[in-house]
């Protein structure tokens, strides 16, 4: 079965997105040669970030020229609204932080890694926006503290070392085993537990499709590899046309096993 065939079969998908989608916007892989951990020289600990004003201090320098302030949507992005307007999608993934599916018109996505766009304090937990902190740097705050407690601002994202929130990863493998294809798209599944996202669903007996540019310790479980851009393979694939079938058949809901 190619991926053509596996598409038009297909009427509760469940997609997960990974750096390869906004690298066609403009944004660096974060492993890439143009990406944070490149251009910032090494992956800061989380607990260097807390207690060294230094380190902090590039970090909001790095936060305030990242490309997502830019970037534009592209062909892949919208593809995957249209999929989701015509009620095909089980669940829309990312381990992206840019809210370009968002901005698209993809509504609702769940951010595996969180979101650049949002701030927390470590000390108060007190919620604040990106927007409004890069604000104060560019008024000359080189380390922006909560302005509720005076803590330590945090971006609302999934830091090196920390744990992915409970309740998103249920949410994702519940959508894991509850569909009848898995859709992957730009991301080397390399990442855990996101990668471990596309075994769970083979498993449970879904097609998987694997649309990337490069090879992926998945590839062997993949129903279709597609390689190439995906702003160009995803509008492709959502422009298949969907062929009557039985009943959907799935592993359903894990709380209800």
């Amino acid at each position: 079965m190619d991926a053509r065939e596996a598409m038009a079969g297909a009427r509760r998908v469940t997609v997960l997105t990974g750096a390869g989608v906004s690298t066609e916007s403009g944004i660096p892989d974060f492993r890439g040669p143009e990406g944070p951990r490149t251009s910032l020289g090494r992956e800061f600990a989380v607990a260097d970030y807390l207690t060294d004003a230094a380190v902090r201090r590039v970090v909001w320098r790095a936060r305030l020229r990242h490309p997502m302030w830019t970037a534009e949507p592209n062909a892949a992005h919208f593809a995957l609204v249209d999929l989701q307007r015509a009620g095909r999608v089980r669940a829309l993934l990312t381990q992206n932080v840019d809210g370009l599916h968002q901005r698209a018109g993809s509504s609702p996505v769940v951010e595996l890694h969180g979101s650049l766009a949002g701030t927390v304090c470590a000390d108060c937990g007190a919620p604040g926006a990106m927007s409004a902190a890069l604000d104060r740097v560019r008024a000359g705050e080189d380390d922006p503290a909560c302005p509720v407690c005076g803590g330590v601002l945090c971006a609302t994202t999934v830091a090196f070392g920390q744990e992915l929130d409970p309740g998103v990863v249920r949410s994702a493998r519940s959508a894991a085993v509850d569909c009848d294809l898995m859709l992957v798209a730009g991301t080397s599944l390399l990442v855990e537990p996101a990668a471990g996202l596309v075994g769970l669903a083979a498993r449970a007996g879904a097609a998987v499709v694997i649309c990337n540019r490069e090879p992926t310790p998945y590839d062997g479980v993949a129903t279709a590899v597609v390689r190439g851009p995906v702003g160009e393979s995803l509008p492709e694939l959502v422009a298949v046309p969907v062929v009557a079938s039985g009943p959907v058949r799935t592993w359903g809901d894990p709380s209800t096993w």
